[in-house]
C-alpha cells in the first residue's frame, strides 16, 4: 500500500512537473516569437520637413518618399500638401530628388502633380504611380502620374479623368498584375456637391488610362477607405479594418474586421473583430510571411502606436513595447527584406525599421 501510495504521488509530482515544463516552454516559445522581431531608430532628423500621408516606395533598389501634408509649416508648405520627392539607398541619408512646386494658385496642374497625401502609391510596371489624391484645394484630383526616376513626372490620363471620380482615402495596391483602387469616399465638404459616396468597389488597371470595375459580391465589406500602405499576401489582396471620414450628413465609422480576396468579386471574412482596436488612417503591410497592422486614429483615444501581426488574419499577436510616438497616416513600405515605417502624424522626420533578430 505504501509502495503504490508512492508511486502515485511520484506520477503526480511529474504530471506537475511536466505541465510546468510545458507551460513555461509556451511561454518561452511566446516570448521568443515575440523577440525575433526589433524596431531600430534610422534617424530623428531626416532632412525633409515631418509631413503625414506621404507615399513611400522602394524602388531600383533606393525609398522614394512622395509629397505629403503639413499644414502646421506654411513656410515648407505653402498650400498645406507638397509635391516634392526625396530618395534614399539606406533610410538615413535623404537626397532632394524633385523640389515642391506647388507653391500658390498661379500652379498649373497639367505640368506637374499637385501636392497631395493619402494618395494611392504603387511601384509597378518599373515606374512608380501617384493615383487619384485627396480634396484639399477644394477639388478632387482625378489624375494619374508615372515617374521612372522620381524627377521627370508623366501625366498619363490627362484629358481623360478616372471612372472612379469623385474619390478619395482610397485603398491602393498592386495584385494579379493590375493597379487596384478600392474602397474610398468623397468630402463635400471639401470637394463640393451635395451627396455622400461611400464606396464598396474596386476598379483595375493596367495603364492608367483604361479602368475595369470589379464589382465585390456579398458577402464582403462594407463602404470604407482610410487604410495606408498595401497588403497582399498568398494571392490575395487583404482588407483590414479602415473606416469612413465624417462628412455633413454622417459621423465616422471605425473597423477592425479582416477579409480578403483572390478576385476582388468574392470575399472570404477572417474574423469579425480583431483583437486590435478599431481604425483609420492606419498602416498595413505583408512582410515576412505575416500581415501587419500599426499605428492610427480612434476618436476614443487618438493616434496610437500599436503594432500586431499575424500569419493567416485569425490569430493576431502584438509586438510589445513599441519604441516610436503615436500617430496616424504614417508611410509604410517593404524594402530590402525590412520594414520601413516614416514620419506620419507625428509630424516629425523620423525614420525607424523592423527587423528579424
Amino acid at each position: 500500500m505504501t509502495n503504490r501510495s508512492g508511486h502515485f504521488t511520484c506520477r503526480i509530482i511529474a504530471v506537475v512537473l511536466l505541465a510546468f515544463a510545458f507551460n513555461s516552454t509556451s511561454e518561452t516559445s511566446q516570448a521568443a516569437e515575440d523577440a525575433e522581431y526589433e524596431w531600430k531608430l534610422v534617424t530623428m532628423k531626416a532632412p525633409w520637413m515631418g509631413r503625414d500621408g506621404a507615399g513611400i516606395l522602394s524602388f531600383k533598389g533606393e525609398l522614394f518618399l512622395l509629397g505629403g501634408w503639413n499644414p502646421g509649416n506654411r513656410a515648407v508648405f505653402p498650400m498645406i500638401c507638397n509635391n516634392d520627392v526625396w530618395s534614399s539607398k539606406d533610410g538615413a541619408e535623404w537626397a532632394l530628388i524633385k523640389p515642391n512646386t506647388f507653391k500658390d494658385a498661379s500652379f498649373d496642374r497639367a505640368s506637374d502633380w499637385e501636392g497631395r497625401h493619402t494618395a494611392g502609391y504603387v511601384a509597378y510596371k518599373d515606374k512608380m504611380w501617384i493615383i487619384g489624391g485627396d480634396a484639399n484645394q477644394r477639388h478632387y484630383q482625378n489624375d494619374v502620374w508615372n515617374s521612372d526616376d522620381g524627377k521627370t513626372w508623366n501625366y498619363v490620363n490627362k484629358g481623360k479623368d478616372v471612372p472612379w471620380a469623385p474619390r478619395v482615402l482610397h485603398y491602393t495596391v498592386v495584385h494579379d498584375d493590375k493597379m487596384w483602387v478600392i474602397g474610398g469616399q468623397n468630402l463635400p465638404q471639401f470637394g463640393g456637391g451635395d451627396e455622400d459616396f461611400f464606396y464598396q468597389d474596386a476598379w483595375t488597371s493596367t495603364d492608367g488610362v483604361e479602368w475595369t470595375l470589379v464589382k465585390p459580391e456579398e458577402p464582403c465589406w462594407s463602404p470604407r477607405g482610410m487604410i495606408g500602405g498595401t497588403a497582399v499576401m498568398n494571392g490575395r489582396i487583404w482588407m483590414l479594418g479602415g473606416g469612413r471620414y465624417d462628412t455633413p450628413r454622417v459621423g465616422r465609422l471605425f473597423h477592425n474586421d479582416v477579409w480578403s480576396s483572390a478576385d476582388g468579386i468574392h470575399w472570404t471574412e477572417h474574423t469579425k473583430g480583431a483583437p486590435w482596436h478599431p481604425r483609420q488612417y492606419h498602416d498595413v503591410a505583408a512582410w515576412d510571411g505575416k500581415l501587419w497592422v500599426m499605428e492610427g486614429y480612434h476618436v476614443d483615444g487618438g493616434n496610437r502606436n500599436d503594432v500586431w501581426y499575424s500569419a493567416d488574419g485569425v490569430e493576431w499577436k502584438e509586438l510589445p513595447n513599441t519604441p516610436w510616438k503615436p500617430r496616424h497616416a504614417a508611410s509604410l513600405v517593404v524594402h530590402n527584406g525590412v520594414l520601413w515605417m516614416i514620419a506620419g502624424n507625428n509630424m516629425e522626420p523620423d525614420v525607424w525599421r523592423l527587423e528579424r533578430k
